[in-house]
């Protein structure tokens, strides 16, 4: 277990090096640079000329890397083009937004799809087909038009705000209710797609455990029907999104792009954005830095989740 740990381990720092260092030669090597986007095309040659040499635009790319990449085993990650700060000052602080936002998604998203999927493999029916339609739907809608559809209601009924964190009115006793109140949104943006998976992969794992030999002499032994789903069977059918969980978590956690900026949320995926626009190598780099770290810590955990489940994996075993 502790070699195959190990295994893993180096597989995770492998991935965030190669995300990093990908990240930060393609924002390098796309055309224009910081200072060209700052000061843009009327702006006078030797102006931008002077503002490339104060910032190293002006070095060659692997120069520029090199120097990164000292820095960056110290973790420093360099300072921010766009903001004027260090890059390692910035991301704690989006990566704690994107953290509870992606906590309460997979809350949301457990707590809806998990109890879905055991009554859809449990209980065939009219119920059961309409939850598997509404499952499909979701999966089928990109997290962009679902954020877009979320904040055209929120627009059009009041009932929630269109866009940021917190509001600027509201303090003391009422910020965690506001908070709770702009965190609604993009959270069930994130869930449903996350909660339509998991209602899929129980359904399917709930439906080949009801027809093992166990349920069935339970069943004619006399145990209640509620009992045996909800208690015995579900403990079985688990291990397929117990296999899957650890991932879900890594790549919420990493920040979702396109609700980020939809709703306006002040995470990791906004930031980067940010800096993209602005070609802000290093804060790009930081970013995804801190989203390969996310997607590695859940990778992680899903491998190790899937092994307590089935010694083969860390044997190394088909």
């Amino acid at each position: 277990m502790a070699r195959y740990l190990l295994r893993r381990l180096v597989f995770a720092l492998l991935m965030v090096f190669v995300v990093t260092s990908v990240s930060l030669l393609l924002t390098r090597l796309a055309p224009g640079d910081f200072a060209a986007e700052a000061f843009g095309l009327g702006a006078n040659p030797q102006t931008v000329a002077r503002a490339r040499a104060r910032y190293g635009l002006d070095q060659p790319i692997l120069t520029q890397y090199e120097a990164w990449l000292d820095r960056a085993v110290h973790l420093d990650f360099g300072t921010s083009l766009l903001y004027g700060r260090p890059v390692a000052e910035l991301i704690p602080q989006r990566a704690a937004n994107s953290a509870l936002l992606a906590v309460a998604a997979l809350a949301l998203a457990t707590f809806i799809g998990l109890p879905l999927g055991v009554v859809t493999g449990s209980r065939p029916g009219r119920l059961s087909g309409a939850i598997r339609f509404a499952s499909l739907v979701t999966l089928s809608m990109p997290p962009l038009i679902t954020s877009l559809l979320f904040v055209f209601i929120a627009a059009r009924t009041g009932w929630f705000p269109i866009g940021g964190m917190r509001s600027l009115d509201v303090s003391g006793a009422g910020a965690a209710g506001d908070l709770l109140w702009h965190l609604t949104l993009p959270a069930l943006a994130l869930a449903l797609p996350v909660a339509a998976m998991f209602e899929r992969l129980q359904s399917q794992a709930m439906a080949e455990t009801m027809e093992q030999p166990f349920v069935r002499a339970a069943l004619a032994r006399g145990v209640p029907p509620g009992r045996l789903v909800w208690r015995d069977a579900l403990k079985v059918a688990l291990r397929p999104c117990a296999s899957v969980y650890g991932l879900v978590v890594g790549t919420l956690l990493s920040g979702s792009f396109v609700v980020e900026i939809v709703t306006a949320w002040p995470g990791l995926g906004r930031l980067m954005y940010d800096g993209l626009r602005a070609r802000d190598v290093y804060l790009v780099a930081g970013c995804a830095a801190a989203g390969a770290l996310f997607l590695a810590a859940g990778s992680l955990l899903s491998d190790l989740a899937l092994a307590a489940v089935d010694p083969r994996v860390r044997l190394g075993e088909d």
